[in-house]
């Protein structure tokens, strides 16, 4: 049974999507950031980075989403999450996954997380007000260059597709509109008709 920490609304989405494709067992643990709870001792014993995703597994805690949704697609080869017999096709995809983690959701983190690059309000004022141009032109290369079509890589669904479908949930809430991105939002569409995104979707927003 694998242990997945989560919070609603957070990057923590992807891998809960990916482990409902999986068939591996697992639950989820919400982590309340309203209460804190994410800089409890309890937590840090977790991740001390006092951040989510993490996945408790057997063998230890993972964290990071990359490493999460690497480790999921090997966990359960049989459910086709990424190309493991590729070792060039894997790299590809780690690198779209890595682009998501390091440049597209930092450039959204400007919105409301400016604290954690600077400490005057004016600094704060700065970042989130740059940050939807930041998000456009992060979409503009997944659109124009990443989207292989229909998934992320091509023919085959991977967790990739999982990390881009949490990230494109996000463009609305950062005040740009997906219809800009045709091929994007023909993905998030067809994302949301999977039962496994639904389940994950649902467990995910529980209060």
């Amino acid at each position: 049974m694998y242990t997945l920490f989560f919070s609603p609304n957070s990057c923590s989405l992807a891998s809960a999507i990916a482990l409902a494709e999986s068939g591996l067992p697992y639950e989820l643990r919400r982590v309340k950031f309203a209460e804190n709870e994410q800089q409890s001792p309890e937590y840090l014993k977790i991740n001390p980075k006092g951040r989510v995703p993490a996945l408790a597994t057997e063998k230890g805690v993972l964290t990071e989403n990359v490493a999460i949704l690497a480790f999921i697609a090997q966990a359960a080869p049989e459910a086709k999450l990424a190309p493991l017999d590729d070792p060039f096709a894997f790299g590809r995809m780690q690198a779209f996954n890595v682009y998501i983690s390091s440049t597209v959701h930092v450039a959204y983190a400007h919105r409301k997380r400016g604290y954690r690059w600077a400490d005057r309000q004016e600094s704060f004022d700065d970042m989130a007000a740059k940050m939807p141009k930041n998000l456009r032109d992060c979409f503009a290369l997944i659109e124009n260059e990443y989207l292989a079509g229909p998934w992320v890589m091509g023919e085959n669904y991977t967790v990739a597709d999982a990390y881009l479908f949490t990230m494109s949930d996000w463009l609305a809430g950062a005040g740009v509109d997906i219809a800009e991105f045709p091929r994007v939002a023909d993905h998030y569409r067809r994302m949301k008709e999977r039962p496994a995104v639904q389940r994950a979707f649902a467990e995910h927003q529980v209060a």
